[in-house]
């Protein structure tokens, strides 16, 4: 499966996605990159994209929302503290349910990307 964010600035992203384990695998230009983790791949679209242009209706698509890809973690703390300094940042502490620990984390760009830790045993 292939998910694509948009983004305001693909360079202030990248580190980001690198402290989640994401490699570049493929840049068309300053606007637009692939990367790729355990099987995933996430297009990253900035402004120039044709996933950017506005729509007939006059919308311009943005970056944001609640849908979010989902980052598995053996130590949700540890890589917690990579994206953080890596310029995302945390909508809240790390929770628990019935399968593990989660967190909800914003890239730079807003984008929410959940860190799901799951349970031992």
């Amino acid at each position: 499966m292939t998910v694509r964010y948009l983004v305001h600035d693909v360079d202030a992203v990248l580190p980001f996605y690198r402290a989640l384990g994401f490699r570049l695998t493929d840049r068309w230009g300053p606007p637009f990159a692939i990367l790729k983790r355990r099987g995933q791949t996430l297009w990253l679209a900035g402004p120039g994209t044709s996933a950017r242009k506005k729509l007939a209706d006059g919308s311009v698509p943005q970056p944001g929302g609640w849908n979010r890809i989902v980052v598995e973690a053996a130590d949700l703390d540890a890589v917690l503290a990579k994206a953080v300094a890596a310029g995302g940042h945390a909508r809240s502490q790390p929770i628990k349910g019935p399968g593990g620990r989660q967190v909800l984390i914003d890239d730079p760009s807003g984008n929410p990307v959940e860190l799901f830790e799951a349970r031992g045993g």
